[in-house]
């Protein structure tokens, strides 16, 4: 079940060229456009900590509730393979760190997630040192985030456990009730999955899941010699949710049929087609919120129609 819509600050936060919102200013602007709550970039311009004391904090939740929003997910940027080049600067002990106080800043937003995501895969160490290194990072971010009554969100979007497989079986290695993903089905569309299938595999253990949809160009490089074009790996181009190659219907209900039960954010953190002013920003985050409207009523559609017997087959 789908508990609440969400809208990413990345989205306002000039980090593409688009304008920049202050994080106060976008509460409100989200609220205005109708969502549910926000997802919070944990990182200037927006939540970083080196900015907002337990004070700010706390002026932010008033905010946020005089809004009526109901939902907060912070979005902390971890790379937890990122020691591996220089093994005497303690690069994992300080993003554990920046990972429980993040936890901390979500209790006093009164949320109870954060987004975190695993590593690139380094060159420097064997696979399975690296993958040992991020479950034992969450398993420690996990049990001191627990003291905060948050959870550990892991988002499919480094190398490591990028696959649906691969990330069902990261969450299990850690082992820890409040470690979870938050799949996304970008990431399986991109490198050739079936998100739906994906979906299903992940959506027992996901309690949330952020949007984005695109278009692919392709791209050629001439080479003379060969009076002929080589083929390379085709860019992505972002485009409103309805009109991207990824099948969002699909996706969310196959993963609302396993089991899905929480958030799905919306984010724009790449060039958009139509231009980076608000305006365009404005008219893909109303559209997002009509499409998931509109998914919402077929689905109540589906479910009263099987109630009543008056689908198709009924009399």
């Amino acid at each position: 079940m789908i508990t609440g819509l969400l809208l990413h600050s990345v989205s306002y936060s000039g980090t593409w060229g688009q304008p920049t919102l202050p994080l106060e200013a976008f509460v409100d602007h989200a609220a205005d456009l109708g969502f549910d709550g926000v997802m919070l970039m944990a990182k200037r311009p927006h939540l970083s900590v080196l900015d907002y004391s337990d004070d700010a904090c706390r002026r932010l939740h008033d905010r946020i509730e005089r809004r009526g929003l109901r939902k907060v997910v912070i979005a902390g940027y971890t790379n937890l393979t990122a020691g591996f080049r220089h093994q005497d600067i303690p690069q994992v002990e300080y993003q554990i760190a920046h990972m429980v106080r993040l936890a901390e800043m979500a209790s006093l937003l009164g949320g109870n997630l954060i987004r975190v995501f695993t590593g690139y895969e380094s060159a420097e160490a064997p696979l399975g040192r690296q993958w040992q290194c991020v479950v034992d990072a969450l398993a420690e971010a996990s049990d001191r985030a627990a003291e905060y009554g948050v959870t550990i969100g892991v988002q499919n979007h480094h190398d490591l456990a990028v696959d649906s497989v691969s990330m069902r079986e990261l969450i299990t290695d850690v082992g820890r009730s409040n470690c979870a993903a938050m799949f996304d089905a970008w990431s399986p569309a991109l490198h050739g999955e079936d998100p739906s299938v994906a979906g299903r595999l992940l959506a027992p253990v996901t309690v949330h899941t952020t949007v984005a949809n695109y278009v692919k160009r392709e791209r050629y490089r001439y080479t003379p010699g060969l009076v002929n074009y080589e083929r390379l790996t085709p860019r992505v181009q972002a485009v409103p949710i309805d009109e991207g190659f990824i099948d969002y219907a699909a996706f969310l209900g196959a993963m609302e049929e396993a089991g899905f039960n929480g958030t799905v954010a919306y984010e724009m953190c790449s060039p958009l087609r139509g231009g980076p002013q608000q305006r365009n920003l404005d008219q893909y985050a109303t559209r997002f919120l009509e499409f998931m409207h509109g998914k919402a009523g077929t689905a109540r559609q589906r479910q009263e129609a099987a109630r009543t017997g008056t689908g198709e087959g009924g009399c």
